[in-house]
């Protein structure tokens, strides 16, 4: 099978993480999306605001219904900072026979090389790089230094085109403390247990 690997703090999931997991799933003809929340982002130290356990429930509110997206919590069970060379290894090593992608943002490239083992990321799974209408062209040779000239070459068919949606999670959660709705950015299930649990308060 054909899996994408979408790694995030997901605090909280919104509508723009799922339209991207769903262009994505649909242009890379992908057989499943796994949603996986991380422990602990080496680039964002200070952690998330919600707990593991309400993240988790609101990314399964979220997908509920959707034959194709699955909640994995590799990362929030191994604990401690959260290294996508690390999970994406787990997995091909549970997986062997599939082919894994790992989802990124255009804006992602300018610090992959800050990002743990470049190279073993290649080696084990292709980069699913999404361009937003009016942003700059995707520049693959910023991969270059860490693949062989053949495999970076076949990135190119991989590079997805998504519509753009400006929503931000500290943005979310920053307007739900101040009182503010989130609705018609956040799924209603997501945004009434965000009520719920008096999250971001």
């Amino acid at each position: 099978m054909r899996i994408g690997i979408f790694g995030g703090s997901f605090d909280p999931i919104h509508l723009g993480h799922l339209i991207l997991a769903e262009q994505c799933r649909e242009q890379a003809k992908l057989d499943q999306v796994l949603f996986v929340p991380n422990a602990q982002n080496p680039l964002k130290p200070d952690g998330a605001s919600a707990m593991d356990r309400q993240r988790c429930e609101m990314i399964e509110f979220a997908i509920a219904g959707h034959e194709s997206f699955y909640l994995s919590k590799v990362e929030i069970e191994r604990g401690g900072v959260s290294y996508t060379v690390d999970t994406l290894q787990e997995i091909a090593d549970n997986q062997p026979d599939d082919e894994l992608f790992f989802l990124m943002g255009g804006d992602s490239l300018d610090s992959f090389d800050k990002w743990h083992k470049p190279e073993q990321i290649l080696k084990l799974a292709s980069p699913l790089i999404v361009n937003r209408p009016g942003a700059d062209p995707i520049d693959l040779s910023k991969l270059a230094a860490f693949t062989e000239p053949d495999r970076l070459k076949s990135f190119e068919s991989l590079l997805v085109e998504s519509p753009m949606i400006e929503i931000s999670s500290s943005d979310l959660r920053q307007r739900i403390g101040a009182g503010k709705s989130g609705r018609y950015q956040l799924p209603r299930a997501v945004e009434k247990f965000i009520q719920t649990q008096k999250l971001y308060k």
